[in-house]
């Protein structure tokens, strides 16, 4: 798709995977640091990023287009088609000059490839973040004393429905089974959260474009969109889909508004309802997000004692996401703390 060189629309782009760059670098990524950076300033002098990149100067911001890029690359680095840039991606001692050419041969060279899997949406699953939900899903058992039914808006393969089957570490708290098969080790900073025992009624989903961790099709797209410099995160991932292959979780393909407003019109005697999402409400329309403030609140002014419901949060706010909790009947906005955007440190207030 070679074209005209249009200087306004490459420095935009350019713009945004500058601000990428400066994200990964806070988050612990010095290679995808590096290499959005270079790709930042190849793209606003019209090289193979550019050139791949041209014709998505109009996709929202929150489309995260810095993130489907190093996802669409590192996608073919995972499935042997870049084993240069893999060797590389592997290696501690890269040496950054020789780790961008390999990345900028396979922008130019794949092209082609690469053109269509910018389409698809960013899908990051974090497991690690279940370390910065669990404060907020213990205060919900301790509260109620019922079991949850867990409704999860952008739930991806629905990794994170799984949060009671993994075990959570950090220095004077631990929680979950000690032989769990994902151990989650986080930093925690505040008092504990509770211990509450929780039982776990019923899971489900919904997504634009759900993951189907037990085909190697989505195992692929989950392990696509980490970071290659972070192997700890795919280690967790790959736990946590051989957590979820055998324990089936209905993930649904629908807008998050309409999905949730069909589950909240159905009778959960004796559950607590508990609506929860992570780093999703950047990739919603403004509309949308209206509509689930709505839907969440009319569905609050209906809760009861014995079916009470709890949005649970977690999403940007600043330098690190944070977390909040609403539980009715009663509809207080409790703030718990703030969280690393892979979950990890936890600060609870």
């Amino acid at each position: 798709m070679k074209g005209g060189f249009d200087r306004e629309a490459a420095t935009a782009l350019a713009e945004r995977l500058q601000f990428q760059s400066r994200a990964c670098a806070d988050l612990g990524s010095p290679l995808y640091a590096d290499l959005l950076s270079r790709a930042a300033a190849d793209c606003a002098s019209g090289g193979p990023t550019w050139e791949l990149l041209r014709g998505h100067e109009s996709d929202s911001f929150g489309s995260m287009l810095a993130l489907r890029l190093m996802g669409a690359v590192h996608r073919l680095a995972v499935c042997g088609k870049l084993p240069e840039l893999a060797a590389f991606y592997a290696d501690p001692a890269r040496d950054p000059a020789t780790t961008w050419s390999a990345f900028l041969a396979a922008l130019d060279s794949h092209h082609e490839q690469l053109r269509p899997l910018l389409d698809l949406p960013v899908q990051t699953n974090e497991v690690g973040r279940c370390a910065a939900l669990l404060p907020g899903f213990l205060a919900v058992a301790a509260a109620t004393g019922l079991p949850l039914r867990l409704l999860e808006l952008g739930a991806s393969a629905g990794l994170n429905l799984g949060w009671d089957r993994y075990r959570y570490e950090s220095d004077g708290f631990a929680w979950g089974a000690p032989d769990a098969p994902l151990s989650i080790s986080f930093e925690l900073r505040g008092p504990p959260p509770s211990k509450a025992p929780v039982e776990v009624a019923e899971r489900r989903g919904c997504d634009a474009a759900p993951v189907d961790p037990a085909a190697e099709e989505g195992r692929l797209t989950l392990l696509s969109y980490l970071w290659a410099d972070q192997p700890q995160r795919a280690a967790r991932t790959e736990a946590a889909i051989e957590v979820a292959r055998g324990l089936p979780v209905a993930v649904d393909r629908a807008p998050a508004a309409e999905w949730l407003e069909a589950r909240l019109a159905e009778s959960t005697p004796a559950l607590a309802t508990v609506v929860f999402h992570s780093i999703v409400i950047q990739y919603l329309p403004e509309r949308e997000r209206e509509r689930l403030d709505d839907l969440l609140r009319g569905a609050g002014a209906r809760a009861s004692v014995e079916a009470p419901l709890a949005h649970l949060a977690m999403e940007p706010a600043g330098e690190r996401a944070g977390l909040w909790l609403t539980l009715w009947p009663g509809g207080e906005k409790r703030v718990l703390g703030l969280a690393g955007y892979h979950g990890d440190p936890v600060v609870l207030s």
